[in-house]
């Protein structure tokens, strides 16, 4: 591994627990419906970075104008690609390059892969693209793993089978971190880890679900080998983002149960 791409993934993969609380902000080139919450991105930025995450997914645009809210230890992971549109056959939108996220002060880019759709050949070749460039500059590459359609539950019946290609597929290929969704339990959740050969894979978050399944799902992909979470939605639209953020650190860097990240939740909204 060059020494930029070590140096980086310091950042990203936080010393000296090794885990990583991404917080993704970038739905506004994803979601097929404007999110409110994204409104006021610099409040967004602060209240995740405040909860513990050390990790932002930004676009290039919305970078610029949090810019000033970032600290000296968050990492910046710039999405590379995005799905073009949220339907079942997705496809692929280059809207940033490797050298341009170096140029601008990211640790990381970030690439949404999705696979058995009519545009499956072209997710491969630049997902091989991306791989290869970031392993030239010295990036860390991030690879997004995930069902077909980001913003449909339904894709969910594709079963743990399509994650574990598509898991190992992004490792075959020069991803250095790799997020994909839960598949149902901690033990399919282990045959992803396995899948992924060492290399480090964190949690999507997924679709809106209760804090309960939220941090339940994190705590038992902790226990099967993941190293962290990447959430959206259920951050930035929680009613309290910063406090979900600490509880998702809580039950990820602390090691705490669920169960015991909820109950501080709790607490904190009684104190209100």
């Amino acid at each position: 591994m060059s020494l930029g791409k070590t140096i980086r993934l310091k950042r990203v993969l936080n010393d000296p627990t090794n885990t990583s609380v991404i917080c993704a902000l970038d739905h506004g080139m994803t979601s097929p419906v404007f999110l409110e919450p994204l409104a006021d991105i610099r409040a967004r930025v602060t209240e995740a970075v405040a909860g513990g995450a050390n990790v932002l997914m930004l676009s290039r645009g919305m970078a610029r104008i949090a810019a000033a809210e970032l600290r000296q230890t968050t990492a910046v992971a710039y999405m590379l690609s995005a799905s073009a549109h949220p339907g079942e056959s997705p496809g692929i939108a280059a809207v940033a390059e490797v050298e341009e996220a170096l140029r601008s002060g990211a640790d990381a880019v970030v690439l949404y892969v999705a696979l058995g759709t009519d545009t499956e050949q072209d997710m491969i070749e630049r997902l091989a693209e991306v791989g290869s460039a970031c392993d030239e500059l010295g990036m860390p590459f991030i690879a997004e793993a995930e069902w077909p359609s980001a913003y449909s539950g339904a894709t969910s019946e594709l079963g743990t089978d399509y994650l574990l290609r598509n898991v190992r597929l992004c490792a075959e290929l020069g991803a250095d971190i790799i997020k994909t969704n839960w598949p149902g339990s901690g033990e399919e959740y282990a045959r992803l880890v396995a899948a992924a050969a060492g290399l480090p894979t964190v949690l999507a978050g997924g679709s809106r679900i209760t804090e309960t399944e939220l941090l339940t799902r994190q705590q038992h992909a902790m226990e099967a080998g993941a190293v962290g979470c990447s959430v959206g939605r259920n951050i930035f639209m929680h009613e309290r983002p910063e406090a979900m953020t600490r509880a998702l650190k809580r039950v990820i860097v602390d090691r705490w149960t669920a169960e015991q990240a909820l109950e501080e939740l709790g607490a904190a909204a009684a104190a209100r």
